[in-house]
């Protein structure tokens, strides 16, 4: 297509472009089609009069030989009656006419050919003396020698043929194109419906900013942009509903330390002008705001991480999972005062993010921790995949297993106790951002058991086979 005629097309919408391209490919086929016909034709009935007049000639020229300058007696009336003209040509170019023959061929060269060479025989398109049309042949006059006859026959019969002909191509042609522009226009129409209701929901989600899947009644590439589209706007729809349940959740649980922090504050600051509080009291409050602010930090920081919603990373680290837990271990012992660890790890390598997954064991070894009692056992093992914490605490009620994931639940017995509530929601994030899953239960010893499973393979030479599965969407859970 000529850039030109490109460039043209692109200031037009897609239907419109759709039917004048349509249009235009048939209009070209339906042109090339009737050029193709009408020159067939017009070859075919020459051809087909070249031979009749030839043998019409190949006929003559037997009785014209035995009276060459009267052309064997013909009239001009059986000329008429014929329709047809007959001429002699001789080799040097002496013209021969029926006597009483009022108009004539006008002979060339071609027919002097023949007449000369004695074989074969000419055919051309010429005119007689009064201008008409003819189709005139010569065939040499073997009888005599040097001699050659030419007959001619009107085209006119032939033309108006070829006229009515190419006039039925033209009007039949058209319709055609005119038929296929409407059936065009439909088609173009029809099949860009779904494309039309695409570009107004985008319209509409643009707009009002309502992020409602569409309903599109298509089939083919069309329904699997209108699928992809509408799975785009329920994922928009999930992560804003996240987003907005983030900050709800996030506002309430901060409302409560604010709170307390600001009236210690205020308490501190006329304390500073009126000296009414005991240095104990003091003392006590200022402990107070110093576990306030540790509590607002760890809490910033759990939402920080929460609010982060990118997968793994599109070229991941190969992982020895030992090292990981050892790293979380060593930073748990540091303040796990008066509890032991019961530790076995074996070989287990996993594709991903070190820093997000020791986070998350680090979080369930602080919850183990939290809930031992002095002098308890927190049971860490590493095998086949799964990694298992298990405490000898209280456990956790029955009620609340399918709830502990959640962000900012926590459980009755826990409300009095220090934390954020984010912790297990932040291990289940990263363990569904590797393509694995947690699940919490009761252990053996009457306390809580925490179990994740990653994909990933006992030796390292087997990990490039193992790819995360994870979406990160939401975090995935056993019951």
């Amino acid at each position: 297509m000529p850039r030109r005629l490109r460039s043209w097309l692109r200031g037009f919408p897609l239907e419109r472009r759709v039917f004048l391209l349509t249009t235009l490919a048939v209009a070209v086929a339906v042109a090339a089609t009737g050029l193709a016909a009408f020159v067939t034709l017009r070859v075919s009935l020459y051809n087909a009069l070249d031979d009749e007049l030839i043998e019409v000639a190949s006929t003559l020229a037997v009785p014209v030989a035995q009276d060459i300058t009267r052309l064997g007696g013909l009239t001009e009336s059986a000329l008429r009656a014929g329709d047809v003209s007959v001429a002699a040509y001789r080799a040097d170019g002496t013209p021969f006419f029926v006597p009483d023959e009022r108009e004539h061929l006008v002979l060339t060269h071609d027919e002097l050919a023949v007449a000369r060479l004695q074989r074969g025989a000419s055919a051309r398109t010429g005119v007689a003396t009064d201008g008409e049309q003819y189709r005139i042949v010569a065939v040499p006059i073997t009888q005599l020698g040097n001699y050659a006859l030419v007959l001619g026959r009107p085209l006119e019969p032939t033309n108006n043929t070829l006229r009515s002909v190419s006039v039925v191509l033209v009007v039949f042609g058209a319709l055609g194109v005119g038929l296929a522009a409407v059936v065009g226009a439909t088609v173009a129409r029809s099949g860009l419906r779904p494309v039309r209701q695409l570009s107004v929901a985008v319209e509409h989600v643009t707009a009002t900013d309502d992020l409602e899947p569409i309903s599109i009644a298509a089939s083919g590439d069309l329904a699997l942009l209108a699928d992809t589209f509408n799975r785009m706007l329920t994922s928009l729809a999930s992560s804003r509903e996240r987003q907005r349940q983030l900050i709800a959740d996030a506002g309430h649980e901060l409302r409560t330390p604010l709170t307390s922090l600001r009236t210690n504050i205020e308490l501190l600051t006329a304390d500073a002008s009126t000296g009414m509080l005991k240095p104990a009291d003091r003392t006590a409050i200022l402990a107070d705001v110093n576990a306030q602010l540790a509590e607002f930090t760890s809490l910033i920081g759990d939402l920080v991480q929460l609010a982060r919603e990118d997968g793994v990373a599109a070229s991941p680290e190969p992982i020895d999972l030992r090292d990981v837990i050892r790293s979380a271990l060593e930073r748990v012992r540091r303040r796990a005062h008066g509890v032991d660890f019961d530790v076995e790890l074996n070989p287990y390598y996993v594709i991903g993010e070190a820093e997000t997954l020791e986070r998350a064991f680090t979080n369930l070894l602080d919850n183990a921790v939290k809930w031992s009692p002095a002098g308890g056992t927190v049971r860490v093992q590493l095998e086949g995949g799964r990694f298992r914490v298990a405490d000898q605490g209280p456990g956790i009620d029955e009620a609340d297993l399918p709830f502990v994931f959640d962000r900012f639940f926590r459980a009755e017995a826990a409300r009095n106790t220090p934390g954020t509530g984010l912790g297990l929601s932040i291990v289940a994030q990263a363990v569904d951002r590797h393509g694995g899953w947690v699940r919490a239960s009761r252990s053996a010893q009457g306390g809580a058991e925490f179990t994740v499973q990653l994909p990933g393979a006992t030796t390292f030479e087997a990990l490039s086979e193992v790819r995360p599965s994870g979406s990160g969407a939401s975090p995935a859970r056993r019951p």
